[in-house]
């Protein structure tokens, strides 16, 4: 049976609520349509979160990104309505999405929307001492 595309955003829990950590994801494959002239547009999305008691499950994001492959969405629509939908999903204490849409009409266009969980602060950021590259092979 062949998957289709769907609108739902399956989660799991989070098998470490103790602590803050990030996960990264990098979507080079997004695609909707221009409302106005019904041609394709073309993104990579960038999902940046900290999970509280849930994270999204791979498959299910796949499944969800790929529903918007028909249909017609300014760029500012589509990139706040994927963000209020995994917030939904997750509940987490942070989400950023960056939608980067290839160039239309000579004009590339940057989307980057944020949530962050009410009440939730990060820990402070440790800068450790950065070394250079070291190979075993001298």
């Amino acid at each position: 049976m062949a998957t289709k595309p769907q609108k739902i955003l399956e989660t799991f829990d989070n098998p470490s609520c103790d602590r803050d950590y990030q996960i990264h994801m990098e979507i080079p494959e997004f695609t909707c349509l221009c409302p106005k002239t019904g041609q394709p547009d073309f993104a990579t999305l960038i999902l940046d979160y900290i999970p509280d008691k849930k994270c999204v499950e791979l498959k299910s994001l796949k499944l969800y990104i790929w529903s918007y492959r028909d249909e017609g969405a300014f760029h500012e629509a589509v990139t706040n309505k994927i963000l209020d939908d995994l917030v939904a999903a997750m509940k987490p204490r942070y989400l950023r999405l960056v939608a980067r849409f290839y160039v239309r009409g000579g004009i590339f266009t940057n989307v980057a929307v944020d949530y962050r969980k009410k009440g939730w602060k990060p820990e402070p950021a440790i800068t450790l001492q950065e070394f250079d590259y070291q190979s075993n092979f001298r």
